[in-house]
């Protein structure tokens, strides 16, 4: 999205149940059965997600600039404990406020200084210790599956030794070092030798570790060397660029880094072809994407290469890369030529930088993995022998299991991921960055969700705008960077439509507490990608698609997310809902229209059936929406309605954006809500409210 938007009987099994079982035999009730309960985690068949026990009391632990061994440790500790009850808290982000969510709960707590007290407090409920092989990253998550299955904590070499010891006295049960060659030996022997242990209702797709935390901004001694001033797209500021590197001699080697000078809007720098010279001789040259580019490339930082425009490295957003060079002894004068374009911002220094490639475990959604005992893997869906065994995995499950986690290879992994998941009646909750899930799925929902239909204003000769925000689909986009939206002074003095996700009915119910109690008649809470859980329609079987709307119909209902947000691609491209889907959604959903797609385009189309589909067109800047509607108005006869659904990316606008944009329109456009919007595309195009 960021740069071009990552049998009968069976039939008959799924409107019966969800997803209660798979194929093996040897698996236990208790975790494979209808209405299976795992502790006080109870887990009806007509259920999507367990259920925890209520919170009541809690010790936190404040680990967001903990090791990331220590993580692992508590992280898996707190699945033991909470599977009983809810009672450890981990503070691992402080995007939306490390105690934001935790006051909302409105429960007693206590805050430890030092997080190994806790451990201390409840090493008589852990069974022992399952050591990871530091040489074999995936075993980490092989350790964690183990975990949930012998009540046990993950931990390193060193912590087992730590944790072996007074005051702990925990025993190592077992010991992964030297058991696998690599990630794929380690998940086959995974899934022939646990899977029949685990539960079979839920998959949990986690990367063993993660980047170490990088301090935001620039790093130490680096200073802006050159950066282009506006929002360039099209490759039109494209030449060879001469930076003078001299000043940052003095010390053994120079940095040379690129960032994204408008991180908002996803068109970073597109760097193609670099050298380096010092005191006239070439101490460097390469084309991005080539080996000659490794031995100076320092850190990647999820950069990516194209083999567009001769080949090239492009970081847009947040990210950047950094190359190293280490001119000769004595250098008096250092530069680099690079042919680069779009959006760049290079930055020089000469103290080395941390470095994003430098990997640590993590926790998030360990506890919640532990507490269900699910079996965890990470396996790239673009890499043939893996998504084998992926594909291997997602076949042992029935049809609307959920898939909760991510997928490696960014944007790329995530397209691939979620047609994969979907060809097999498997839906992804996005949830690798969610803490306390064991928490926050022992919370009740108290807060009716608003009923208050907004009432369409007449329908003119006008051009109706809508404005609904991306990434709902996204649990952990719910709990941090909508939580930071949502806060925001200026919303509701605009309609917006908020896509979320059902199911955390189940998952947060805390979370819709908060949204529904706080919100205005200009937010509408609608259903994100695409429905109750993120999949691509027209790939999920038609044997199983209309009874897995119909089966988590109750969920919109309940949340009052009656209008879906829809995505649908094929082999990474946009796509156009089949009739068997567009009507299993009008049928089962109830829907009166859907939001479709992230295009560079708007337009509302009736399908057979009747229908609605607006086509939503992205944007990520406030300029971007005026270019959009401007041209609108522009092309525009004034002789009828004009629908235009203008999807706002959520990591780059905010509701004070929106209201600058929505400003700035004249008296010809007129903004609604969803509900609205789609009530007059109805009454526009003929069809019944």
């Amino acid at each position: 999205m960021y740069r071009r938007l990552a049998s009968v009987m069976l039939a008959t099994l799924i409107m019966l149940t969800f997803a209660v079982g798979g194929p093996a035999a040897a698996a236990s009730e208790e975790s494979n059965g209808a209405d299976a309960k795992l502790g006080s985690v109870v887990w009806p068949k007509s259920q999507a997600l367990p259920s925890f026990a209520k919170v009541k009391r809690l010790d936190v632990a404040d680990v967001f600039d903990a090791p990331g061994d220590d993580k692992l440790v508590l992280s898996t500790l707190q699945g033991i404990v909470n599977r009983k009850q809810p009672r450890i808290y981990l503070i691992e982000s402080d995007e939306e406020g490390k105690y934001t969510w935790l006051d909302d709960l409105d429960v007693p707590y206590t805050v430890h200084e030092d997080y190994w007290d806790i451990v201390k407090k409840y090493k008589n409920e852990v069974k022992g210790i399952i050591v990871y092989d530091p040489a074999v990253p995936d075993s980490i998550n092989v350790a964690t599956t183990l975990a949930g299955l012998k009540d046990a904590v993950a931990a390193s070499p060193e912590y087992a030794e730590k944790l072996s010891a007074e005051p702990y006295k925990l025993r190592v049960l077992e010991d992964l070092r030297g058991k696998f060659h690599d990630r794929l030996d380690a998940y086959t022997w995974q899934f022939e030798n646990l899977w029949n242990q685990t539960t079979h209702r839920m998959l949990i797709g986690l990367s063993p570790d993660k980047q170490i935390r990088i301090p935001p901004g620039l790093p130490e001694s680096f200073r802006v060397i050159a950066e282009e001033p506006t929002q360039e797209r099209g490759a039109a500021n494209r030449q060879v660029y001469e930076l003078d590197l001299t000043e940052f001699l003095g010390e053994e080697s120079v940095y040379l880094r690129f960032d994204d000078a408008f991180p908002q809007d996803g068109w970073g720098p597109a760097v193609h072809e670099v050298t380096v010279e010092a005191d006239g001789q070439t101490i460097a040259h390469f084309i991005a994407g080539t080996p000659e580019e490794e031995p100076f490339l320092y850190d990647r930082n999820n950069s990516q290469v194209s083999s567009g425009s001769g080949g090239h490295r492009f970081a847009d957003n947040g990210r950047y890369f950094v190359y190293k060079f280490t001119p000769p002894e004595g250098t008096q004068r250092l530069v680099a030529h690079v042919d680069m374009w779009n959006q760049f911002k290079v930055s020089a220094g000469n103290k080395q930088p941390l470095n994003s490639e430098q990997k640590e475990p993590y926790g998030f959604l360990r506890d919640y993995a532990v507490a269900n005992r699910a079996m965890v893997f990470w396996l790239e869906s673009n890499v043939a022998e893996e998504r084998a065994l992926f594909e291997r995995i997602l076949s042992a499950v029935e049809p609307g299991t959920p898939y909760l986690g991510w997928f490696s290879n960014d944007v790329a992994g995530e397209f691939t991921g979620v047609e994969i998941t979907s060809k097999y009646g498997v839906y992804v909750l996005a949830a690798d960055w969610f803490s306390n899930m064991t928490v926050f799925s022992g919370s009740k929902l108290t807060a009716p969700a608003p009923k208050i239909k907004a009432k369409a204003p007449k329908l003119e000769n006008k051009i109706y705008v809508t404005y609904v925000y991306s990434e709902g689909d996204n649990l952990q986009y719910n709990q941090h960077r909508m939580r930071v939206l949502w806060d925001d002074p200026n919303r509701g003095k605009v309609p917006i439509n908020w896509t979320s996700n059902p199911l955390l009915y189940d998952a947060a119910p805390a979370f819709l507490n908060y949204y529904f109690r706080t919100a205005t008649p200009n937010d509408q809470i609608i259903a994100g990608p695409s429905g109750a859980g993120y999949f691509y329609p027209n790939v999920w079987p038609d044997s199983s698609f209309a009874s897995y709307l119909k089966k988590t119909y109750p969920y919109l209902q309940k949340t009052g997310m009656t209008i879906p947000y829809v995505l649908n691609r094929i082999d990474g491209a946009n796509v156009p809902l089949s009739d068997v889907k567009a009507n299993a959604y009008k049928d089962k959903y109830h829907a009166p229209g859907l939001f479709l797609s992230w295009e560079d385009r708007y337009g509302v189309e009736v399908l057979e059936g009747g229908m609605p589909v607006s086509i939503v067109r992205g944007i990520s800047t406030v300029q971007d929406g005026k270019n959009v509607l401007e041209a609108a108005k522009a092309n525009w006869d004034g002789q009828s309605p004009l629908f235009v659904s203008l999807g706002i990316l959520a990591w780059s606008m905010t509701p004070t954006d929106i209201l600058e944009l929505n400003n700035s329109l004249g008296a010809e456009f007129e903004t609604v809500r969803a509900d609205q919007y789609f009530e007059l595309v109805r009454k526009a195009n003929g069809l019944r409210p």
